[in-house]
């Protein structure tokens, strides 16, 4: 399956931040677990509100670490899916100057790069449990408009809020929903 990718624009407050080092003021609490950048928690919380509105029953991340990754957890978990042995015909990664192989079962993961990072170590990427069927049917037709968008095709999981500081209207729309 082909997706659209939206190119990244990084919220303003995030421009002389280490990836992975992100300050308690820089991330938010989500629902039901995990915790991202301000932005692209208000643009959860929208999109999963929208997406109960619409039917799906459970919209959440896999698990509190497939939100906003600390460099030690972004670091554990590629540790934990690669190795340097060699394994014939598996996807590598280049880190810490030695070639990683994917041990077979495992799902990849970005290395503990802050000069390269992944979206998880800058609070903007979620990886959504259950992405497929009627739940990745509504993810492609609806998360554009609350700033969300796939990353990579070979992981329909993977999402991140990528507008920035320009905070999309079904958000703002949300918000106010949620003052009355």
């Amino acid at each position: 399956m082909k997706f659209k990718v939206q190119k990244l624009v990084l919220p303003h407050n995030l421009a002389s931040i280490t990836p992975g080092v992100l300050p308690d003021h820089l991330l938010t609490d989500i629902k039901p677990g995990g915790k991202l950048h301000p932005l692209a928690a208000d643009a959860w919380h929208a999109l999963r509100a929208h997406a109960f509105a619409n039917g799906i029953k459970t919209f959440k991340p896999t698990g509190n670490q497939d939100t906003y990754r600390s460099l030690a957890v972004q670091r554990a978990g590629f540790l934990a899916r690669y190795q340097t042995e060699v394994i014939a015909g598996a996807s590598t990664k280049q880190y810490d100057n030695k070639t990683w192989y994917l041990k077979p079962g495992n799902a990849p993961i970005m290395a503990p790069n802050p000069a390269n990072p992944s979206r998880h170590m800058l609070g903007l990427a979620v990886d959504v449990s259950e992405a497929n069927g009627d739940r990745l049917e509504f993810m492609i037709s609806e998360m554009g408009k609350y700033g969300w968008s796939h990353e990579l095709d070979a992981e329909p999981w993977h999402i991140f809020y990528y507008p920035g500081d320009n905070v999309p209207e079904a958000v703002k729309a949300f918000k106010l929903s949620q003052i009355k």
